[in-house]
């Protein structure tokens, strides 16, 4: 048995659980204040939310320490003792967490190994490098020629590099991989964690680029009703964030790409900006570039092609990690 926890913020959390599911042999159980995936087979334990303001003097870092760990509040104390009375009652043989650092120490501290999916970017802070220094091993979605180059030695040596995985990842999905641009098309992808581009970006880009047709998925100016494979698999270029599923679905696909780093914690998309850079696998930026820079950058982009794509998502990254984790569940 598996124990899987998924944070509740985004959506990258649960995704990435439901791509490795497909390719699990344990049974695994999700924890989480999120649904369940509609397509979900196991068992499925619902949290309470623990992100109600909590009251003066909770010191939620517990003097810099941890992350969230505030005094005397209901919904967090109510979401660990949860968690902890299912490790009690079905002890597990291995927990994930994706991504906790107060879970982490909470299953080690009860004596189950604990594989934390790993996160880009600098994580030294003394919350991470505990959680880090704990873990019986970090699971890295992205490829291991594009390791993190500040990690310490004993963060390096246990850590599992899959590759990047995606839902877009299987054989049914060879046909979009194959798939001409239809006209001088972008899709934009903004996700849900927000993004710092202008106001009126949609507007200033359509004016600069005549050319071209512009379709936005998430963010301020609404989703798409296409379906996103064909939407992405049809277009010339796409301009995205560096989350990593967003970089792994467009990896998948093969598609050109204008990878835009947005303000994260502890500068995670900004160094998968950089790694991707280092590459050549996408035309990068640190900031939103200004309106009347696109006309060039997405020239750039469509020159530079997609089949570099193939180094960060072989499309194999999902089956990796599930052997990983079976191995450990079964060790």
């Amino acid at each position: 048995m598996i124990g899987y926890y998924v944070h509740h913020q985004g959506s990258g959390h649960l995704a990435r659980l439901a791509n490795l599911s497909r390719h699990l042999e344990s049974p695994v159980t999700g924890l989480s204040s999120l649904e369940a995936p509609a397509d979900w087979r196991g068992d499925w334990v619902s949290l309470p939310l623990d992100d109600d303001p909590p009251g003066p003097g909770a010191d939620v870092d517990a003097h810099g320490r941890l992350h969230w760990a505030p005094l005397r509040h209901r919904g967090y104390t109510s979401r660990m003792a949860t968690i902890a009375r299912w490790i009690a009652a079905h002890r597990p043989r291995l927990m994930v967490v994706d991504v906790s650092v107060e879970v982490t120490l909470l299953a080690r501290t009860l004596g189950v190994p604990v594989v934390v999916v790993a996160m880009r970017g600098d994580r030294t802070d003394p919350a991470h490098e505990l959680a880090y220094d704990v873990a019986d091993a970090l699971l890295a979605p992205w490829p291991a020629a594009f390791a993190e180059p500040h990690w310490p030695g004993r963060w390096t040596a246990k850590t599992v590099h899959t590759g990047a995985f995606s839902r877009f990842d299987g054989p049914s999905f060879d046909a979009a991989r194959a798939r001409d641009a239809v006209g001088p098309s972008v899709t934009c992808l903004l996700g849900d964690g927000g993004a710092d581009l202008p106001a009126h970006f949609a507007d200033q880009v359509a004016e600069e680029t005549p050319d071209w047709r512009w379709t936005f998925c998430g963010g301020p100016f609404g989703p798409s009703e296409v379906p996103l494979p064909e939407l992405l698999a049809e277009s010339a270029a796409v301009v995205t964030h560096a989350g990593q599923n967003a970089v792994a679905e467009v990896a998948a696909l093969r598609r050109p790409a204008v990878v835009v780093a947005q303000p994260r914690p502890h500068d995670e998309q900004l160094a998968t900006a950089r790694a991707l850079r280092a590459g050549a696998l996408a035309v990068t930026r640190e900031v939103w570039p200004a309106a009347g820079d696109w006309p060039e950058l997405l020239a750039d982009v469509v020159g530079h092609g997609g089949a570099s794509w193939s180094r960060w998502n072989d499309l194999r990254g999902a089956q990796r990690a599930a052997a990983a984790l079976d191995a450990r569940a079964s060790a």
